[in-house]
């Protein structure tokens, strides 16, 4: 069956007797008058009170502040009144505040390593340490004896600092070579 072309295709002629649309005209002169009489009165109200403002504008009435014969004209007093006394003293303090300068003592912690794998056979760890050498590292595997039998770890170190083992880490994983952990060289 060849596509038909639905956008050059002409339209579709209109039923006159179309049974799903059932047109009920309403009486146009009851519609328009109610319309015709609700846009008067709102076009009335917005001119009132646009006038309303106008009015409260320009009346002299509310130029003028109003003044009852209790208060008194405002006086001008030259100087302030006096500040109250601070319950706190921290500002103080802060002047007379001296910093302790200590002598502080950063120690590392040691040699960090990256461990990027713990396999059961050495196969599986030959393929990983193969996988890491051609991102451009070398790595070595540490053959580790448990109670769980023999495993086979891909380490990559040591690194002197851990900055240095997670920028390995990040270029590892750049490159498809995930679950690696910075760990502490024991």
């Amino acid at each position: 069956m060849p596509n038909q072309d639905y956008i050059a295709r002409k339209p579709a002629k209109k039923k006159k007797n179309n049974p799903y649309k059932k047109s009920t005209p309403l009486p146009a002169s009851k519609s328009t008058v109610k319309a015709k009489l609700i846009g008067f009165i709102v076009i009335i109200l917005i001119a009132a009170f646009a006038y309303g403002l106008w009015f409260l504008k320009t009346s002299p009435q509310t130029k003028a502040p109003i003044q009852t014969e209790t208060t008194a004209p405002a006086t001008k007093e030259t100087h302030l009144p006096t500040a109250p006394k601070e319950k706190w003293t921290y500002v103080e303090n802060l002047k007379t505040k001296e910093i302790e300068v200590g002598q502080y003592e950063v120690t590392q912690k040691g040699p960090y390593r990256l461990q990027c794998g713990s396999f059961k056979t050495t196969a599986r760890a030959e393929i990983l340490k193969a996988t890491i050498a051609f991102v451009g590292l070398e790595a070595f595997i540490k053959k580790s004896v448990g109670r769980n039998g023999t495993w086979y770890k891909v380490i990559l170190g040591p690194y002197a600092r851990k900055r240095l083992a997670e920028q390995d880490k990040h270029k590892l994983r750049n490159n498809r070579v995930n679950r690696c952990q910075v760990l502490l060289w024991k």
